[in-house]
Protein backbone atom coordinates (compact mmCIF):
# COMPACT_ATOMS: atom_id res chain seq x y z
CA UNK A 1 0.00 0.00 0.00
CA UNK A 2 1.35 3.23 -0.96
CA UNK A 3 2.59 6.04 1.88
CA UNK A 4 0.46 9.21 2.61
CA UNK A 5 2.45 12.48 2.15
CA UNK A 6 1.55 16.23 3.25
CA UNK A 7 3.52 19.03 1.42
CA UNK A 8 3.25 22.42 2.88
CA UNK A 9 4.70 25.28 1.11
CA UNK A 10 4.96 27.61 4.17
CA UNK A 11 5.26 31.11 4.63
CA UNK A 12 5.70 32.39 8.44
CA UNK A 13 5.07 35.72 9.18
CA UNK A 14 5.47 35.16 12.90
CA UNK A 15 8.20 32.73 13.97
CA UNK A 16 7.46 33.01 17.62
CA UNK A 17 3.71 32.52 17.10
CA UNK A 18 4.68 29.17 14.33
CA UNK A 19 6.55 27.58 16.49
CA UNK A 20 5.09 28.19 20.08
CA UNK A 21 1.12 27.96 19.20
CA UNK A 22 1.39 25.83 15.95
CA UNK A 23 4.44 23.71 15.79
CA UNK A 24 4.71 22.42 19.27
CA UNK A 25 1.24 21.02 18.96
CA UNK A 26 2.13 18.79 16.23
CA UNK A 27 3.94 16.51 17.59
CA UNK A 28 1.26 14.43 19.66
CA UNK A 29 -1.02 14.62 16.45
CA UNK A 30 1.44 13.39 13.88
CA UNK A 31 2.86 10.60 16.83
CA UNK A 32 -1.10 9.34 16.70
CA UNK A 33 -1.16 9.01 12.67
CA UNK A 34 2.00 7.44 12.00
CA UNK A 35 3.46 10.84 10.69
CA UNK A 36 7.34 11.62 10.39
CA UNK A 37 9.33 15.09 8.70
CA UNK A 38 10.64 14.14 5.89
CA UNK A 39 12.06 17.94 5.08
CA UNK A 40 11.27 20.67 7.28
CA UNK A 41 12.38 24.09 6.34
CA UNK A 42 15.58 23.21 5.80
CA UNK A 43 17.38 24.96 2.67
CA UNK A 44 15.20 25.43 -0.74
CA UNK A 45 15.93 26.42 -4.03
CA UNK A 46 12.89 26.95 -6.34
CA UNK A 47 14.30 26.29 -9.73
CA UNK A 48 11.25 26.40 -11.36
CA UNK A 49 7.38 28.18 -10.74
CA UNK A 50 7.09 29.46 -7.19
CA UNK A 51 7.01 28.57 -3.94
CA UNK A 52 7.19 29.70 -0.29
CA UNK A 53 10.43 30.12 1.84
CA UNK A 54 9.61 26.82 3.63
CA UNK A 55 8.88 23.37 2.44
CA UNK A 56 7.69 20.25 4.77
CA UNK A 57 7.08 17.02 4.25
CA UNK A 58 5.11 14.79 6.53
CA UNK A 59 5.03 10.78 5.37
CA UNK A 60 2.27 8.97 7.10
CA UNK A 61 1.99 4.82 6.77
CA UNK A 62 -0.79 5.25 4.06
CA UNK A 63 -2.91 8.00 2.17
CA UNK A 64 -5.68 7.35 4.48
CA UNK A 65 -3.89 8.15 7.68
CA UNK A 66 -2.67 11.45 5.91
CA UNK A 67 -6.22 12.47 5.33
CA UNK A 68 -7.33 11.18 8.92
CA UNK A 69 -4.71 13.35 10.10
CA UNK A 70 -5.86 16.42 8.31
CA UNK A 71 -9.50 15.64 9.42
CA UNK A 72 -8.79 14.94 13.06
CA UNK A 73 -10.16 17.28 15.78
CA UNK A 74 -6.30 17.19 17.17
CA UNK A 75 -5.60 18.87 14.15
CA UNK A 76 -8.13 20.45 13.52
CA UNK A 77 -7.44 22.60 16.93
CA UNK A 78 -4.04 23.80 15.52
CA UNK A 79 -5.02 25.07 11.82
CA UNK A 80 -6.35 28.58 13.64
CA UNK A 81 -2.75 28.73 15.23
CA UNK A 82 -1.26 27.81 11.59
CA UNK A 83 -3.79 30.77 9.66
CA UNK A 84 -2.68 33.34 12.44
CA UNK A 85 1.18 32.81 12.30
CA UNK A 86 1.39 31.83 8.33
CA UNK A 87 0.81 31.27 4.97
CA UNK A 88 0.49 27.85 3.98
CA UNK A 89 -0.39 25.65 0.81
CA UNK A 90 -0.57 22.09 2.12
CA UNK A 91 -1.40 19.39 -0.17
CA UNK A 92 -2.35 15.20 0.83
CA UNK A 93 -1.11 13.13 -1.39
CA UNK A 94 -0.53 9.65 -2.00
CA UNK A 95 2.84 8.15 -2.47
CA UNK A 96 3.68 6.10 -5.48
CA UNK A 97 4.47 1.83 -5.54
CA UNK A 98 4.67 1.18 -9.31
CA UNK A 99 7.99 -0.23 -11.34
CA UNK A 100 10.64 2.81 -11.04
CA UNK A 101 12.90 3.59 -14.34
Amino acid sequence: MPKGYWIALVEVKNMDGYRNDYVAGLADVFRKFGGRYLTRGGATETVEGHAKSRVVVIEFPSYDQALACYRSPEYSRLIPHRKANAEADLIVTEGYDGPQP
